[in-house]
């Protein structure tokens, strides 16, 4: 087999070996959506690789929103921004996502220029600044946790890739791989850095992070409107993810979660009783 073909095949291979573990090794995380799902208004914004679903609600206009995992695709923040007149608290430690961000606080008033690449490496020239001040964009150079200390924040296998781990899921958990050290920050300690007094959407974009911390904001008591979370540890199924995965899950539930949208490894919580926009 060319090496060509065996670069089509290989994509397809890991899909089918990851239903495989999840399906026949028990590994597939039990989340089911809520049926209210079908009296809700969902609004979907940002690039197909960047962008996030969401609930449609009264309290979006002027709201506050803190977006932690920026990468190189700030298209859900700042299309989230403009739309709704809202002021996004970025968290995101990693080197390279700090550069984006300052491209894009560099080109605020400006037009869009070119099309989205849709491959998780947004031009900094994709976005539609025009309409935004640099208020509406604030960033915290720190990895949200459950605690405040020093973190070995661990490189993507890929080193063409952006997004750093504390967890190193994608290695297998290991504690031996390239990393670089950052600061972190709780969730109490940013609230109270960037004068937050309530949150109305959370996005955790955090590569298995977010499991600490979800339990280290329900346990706080800080119970933003809506949970947006992408279970990256889904994309390496395994017992371990499978636990970690249904134990925030299920703390999400207890505190008064609805889960209510699946698109792919992300899911969309709303915090109950559920009021829309009509």
């Amino acid at each position: 087999m060319n090496a060509k073909l065996k670069k089509l095949i290989r994509p397809m291979y890991l899909s089918i070996r990851d239903v495989i573990r999840r399906k026949v090794i028990g590994v597939e995380p039990t989340l089911p959506v809520s049926s209210e799902n079908r009296h809700i208004q969902f609004q979907r914004l940002g690039s197909k690789y960047g962008g996030w679903t969401f609930v449609e609600t009264s309290s979006l206009n002027n709201s506050l929103i803190v977006s932690c995992g920026l990468g190189e695709d700030a298209s859900f923040d700042i299309e989230f921004a403009s739309k709704y007149n809202a002021k996004i608290i970025i968290v995101d430690p990693t080197p390279r996502a700090i550069e984006h961000f300052n491209g894009i606080i560099s080109r605020i008033g400006k037009g869009k220029e070119s099309d989205y690449r849709q491959n998780g490496c947004e031009s900094i020239e994709s976005y539609d600044l025009a309409g935004l001040f640099e208020e509406q964009l604030q960033l915290c150079g720190k990895a949200l946790w459950n605690e405040v200390s020093t973190l070995r924040f661990y490189s993507p296998p890929n080193p063409s890739h952006v997004s750093h781990s504390v967890l190193n899921f994608q290695n297998n958990y290991a504690t031996d791989t390239p990393y670089i050290e950052v600061q972190s920050i709780t969730i109490d300690q940013l609230m109270n850095d960037f004068n937050i007094d309530v949150i109305d959407l959370i996005k955790l974009d955090i590569e298995g992070a977010e499991i600490e911390v979800i339990i280290d904001m329900l346990q706080k008591g800080i119970y933003p409107k809506q949970f947006l979370v992408e279970y990256d540890e889904l994309s390496k199924p395994s017992r371990r993810s499978k636990e970690r995965i249904e134990l925030a899950h299920n703390a999400l539930v207890n505190s008064g979660y609805i889960l209510l949208c699946k698109d792919g490894i992300n899911f969309t919580y709303l915090h109950s009783p559920i009021t829309t926009v009509n």
